[in-house]
C-alpha cells in the first residue's frame, strides 16, 4: 500500500512538472501573440494527430481563412500564406535552411546517418552534390533525351489500346491513375538508364513498389511532425522498427548500375554513347573524381527514380482529372490540338506554345499541388519580420513554411473562385490590359511552389514539364476519354490521387 501511495505521488508530481513546463514555455514564447489552435501552442502532438488523421489540408485552409496569413501550428511552428514572404523564405541563397522534418528521409547505415540530396539541411552538401550533374537537368539536355520519352509514350498508347480499346477489351473501364503511375516510373527508367522498369508491359504494380512508395510517405508525413520519434522507431539502434521503404527500387538501381559497368568493360564504345542520365552521371564521375564516386552515382540514380516518378505522376493525374471533369475545357483543348495538326507523340516544341494546353496544365497544377504540408524552413539569425499590424519579428530558430494547398486557394493571389478549375485565369482577359495581366500572372507564378523555389528548386523540373506537355497532348489528341466517377485522394506528405476511372476509345482525328 505504501508503494502504491508513493507511485501515485510520483505520478502526480511528474504530471505537475510536465504541465508547468508547458505553461512556462507558452508564457515565455515570443510566438504567443500569434493566433492558432489552443493545443498547438503547447505541444506538437496536435500537429501529429492532425496529420495522422489526414485532416491537415482542410484544417490549415480553415485556420488561414479564420486568422489570416500567419497561423501558429506548434510551439515553435508558424504557417505563412503571405505571398510577399515566399521568395524571402525560399531564397536562392538558402538562408532559411530545411528543418529536421526532412531528417526522416536520411538513411541509416550502422551507427551512421547518411543524408541525401533531398533530406540534407546543409547548403554546402547540397551544392557540392548537385554541382557535377546540374547541367544534365537543364532544358538543353532534356531535348537530347526527348526521344527516350517518345519510346515510353508509344508503349503507353499501345498498352491502353490493347487492354481497353481493341477486340473484346473495347469498352473496359481503365483506371487512368494506375496507368499514369506505370508510365511515370517507366519513363524515368528509360531516361535514367535506357531501360523501362516494366510497369507498362506488366500492367501492374511490380513488387508493390508503388504501394511501398506511398506507405513510406505516410511515415514521413506523420512522424515528421515530431522528428525525434524517428530515433525511437525507424532509426532505433537497438531494435529498429521495420517500416515500408524503397529497398526494391534502390536494389534495382544498384543492379542496373553494375550491369552498365560490366557492359562498359565488354563494349565501351556502344555503352559510352548511351544518351541517358546514367551516362551523364558516369561522365561526371570522370570530370569530378574527388566528389563523385560509384556510391554517388548510385545515389543519383535512386533519387532520379524515387524523386521524380511519383511527383510527376501526381501532377499528371490532376491535369487529366480536372480537364475530364470540365467538359467545356476538354472540348476546347481537343479543338486546339486538332487545329495544330500534331503528329503523336508530339515534340515538346510543337505543343509548348499552345495557349489553352499550357493554361490547362498550369491550372491542373494549381488545383492539386503535390505536397500537402508546409515546406518547413528555419528562420536564420536575422529573424523574420511579418507584415502584420504589430510588425512581429519571428526569432531565429523558428520553424516557418508555406503550404501550397493554402496559397493556391487564396483569392488575393489566384483571383475569384479558387476552388474552380478555370484555365482562363492563366490567360489575358478580353478587357484586361497587358500590364494588368502580366502583374496578375507574376503574382500567381511567384506563389507557385509546384517545383519548390529558391536554392532547393526541383532539379527535374524541365523533364517534368516536357512530360506534362507531351503526354497530356497525346492522350487528349488521340483518344476520347470519359470520366466515370469522382476520384479519391490520400492526403499525406504527397497528396495521392486514386481511382480515375475512365472509358477510352480512339479518336478519328487523333490517328496522325
Amino acid at each position: 500500500m505504501a508503494l502504491m501511495d508513493l507511485l501515485v505521488k510520483v505520478g502526480v508530481v511528474g504530471a505537475v512538472i510536465v504541465l508547468t513546463s508547458y505553461v512556462v514555455a507558452y508564457l515565455s514564447s515570443p510566438l504567443k501573440q500569434l493566433p492558432g489552435p489552443f493545443l498547438a501552442k503547447f505541444t506538437n502532438w496536435w500537429r501529429f494527430w492532425n496529420h495522422y488523421t489526414q485532416t491537415h489540408i482542410e484544417t490549415q485552409q480553415k485556420l488561414h481563412k479564420k486568422y489570416g496569413k500567419y497561423v501558429r501550428l506548434g510551439p515553435n511552428v508558424v504557417s505563412i500564406s503571405d505571398p510577399n514572404l515566399i521568395k524571402r523564405i525560399y531564397d536562392t541563397r538558402g538562408n532559411f535552411v530545411k528543418s529536421d522534418y526532412y531528417s526522416i528521409n536520411d538513411a541509416k547505415q550502422g551507427p551512421h546517418i547518411i543524408p541525401n540530396l533531398f533530406s540534407t539541411r546543409s547548403n554546402e552538401f547540397h551544392s557540392k552534390t548537385i554541382r557535377p550533374v546540374q547541367k544534365l537537368y537543364a532544358f538543353p539536355n532534356t531535348y537530347q533525351i526527348e526521344h527516350l520519352m517518345d519510346k515510353t509514350i508509344r508503349v503507353l498508347c499501345t498498352q491502353l489500346e490493347e487492354r481497353f480499346m481493341e477486340g473484346s477489351n473495347a469498352g473496359k473501364t481503365c483506371d487512368l491513375a494506375d496507368w499514369v503511375s506505370f508510365y511515370a516510373w517507366d519513363i524515368l527508367g528509360e531516361t535514367t538508364f535506357s531501360k523501362r522498369i516494366g510497369f507498362l508491359e506488366a500492367g501492374e504494380d511490380l513488387g508493390n513498389m508503388l504501394k511501398s512508395a506511398e506507405s513510406v510517405m505516410r511515415y514521413f508525413s506523420v512522424i515528421g511532425q515530431m522528428p525525434a520519434l524517428d530515433q525511437w522507431l525507424g532509426k532505433n539502434d537497438w531494435c529498429p522498427i521495420k517500416f515500408p521503404d524503397f529497398s526494391i527500387a534502390a536494389g534495382q538501381c544498384v543492379d542496373i548500375f553494375m550491369e552498365r559497368m560490366k557492359n562498359l568493360q565488354e563494349n565501351p564504345e556502344a555503352v559510352a554513347n548511351a544518351n541517358d542520365f546514367m551516362n551523364g552521371f558516369l561522365k561526371a564521375k570522370e570530370e569530378f573524381p574527388e566528389s563523385v564516386t560509384d556510391n554517388e552515382v548510385i545515389g543519383y540514380l535512386i533519387l532520379n527514380i524515387l524523386g521524380g516518378a511519383d511527383t510527376t505522376a501526381i501532377v499528371q493525374k490532376a491535369i487529366f482529372y480536372w480537364i475530364l471533369k470540365n467538359p467545356s475545357a476538354h472540348k476546347k483543348l481537343v479543338e486546339e490540338l486538332d487545329a495544330a495538326k500534331i503528329c503523336y507523340p508530339p515534340t515538346y516544341d510543337s505543343v509548348s506554345h499552345l495557349p489553352w494546353l499550357e493554361a490547362c496544365i498550369k491550372e491542373g497544377m494549381r488545383m492539386h499541388p503535390v505536397v500537402g504540408h508546409i515546406l518547413e524552413r528555419i528562420v536564420p539569425a536575422t529573424g523574420l519580420q511579418l507584415n502584420d499590424a504589430s510588425s512581429t519579428v519571428l526569432p531565429p530558430g523558428t520553424t516557418v513554411g508555406v503550404n501550397p494547398w493554402v496559397t493556391t486557394r487564396d483569392e488575393s493571389i489566384v483571383g475569384e473562385n479558387p476552388e474552380e478549375f478555370r484555365p482562363e485565369r492563366w490567360l489575358q482577359g478580353k478587357a484586361e490590359g497587358k500590364e494588368e495581366f502580366e502583374e496578375r500572372l507574376k503574382k500567381m507564378k511567384d506563389a507557385d511552389l509546384t517545383f519548390g523555389q529558391g536554392s532547393r528548386t526541383c532539379l527535374g523540373r524541365p523533364l517534368a514539364i516536357f512530360e506534362l506537355f507531351k503526354v497530356t497532348s497525346t492522350l487528349f489528341g488521340k483518344y476520347d476519354m470519359q470520366l466515370q466517377q469522382d476520384w479519391t485522394i490520400n492526403k499525406q506528405w504527397f497528396v495521392w490521387p486514386h481511382n480515375i476511372k475512365i472509358k477510352i476509345s480512339p479518336r478519328e482525328a487523333g490517328k496522325a
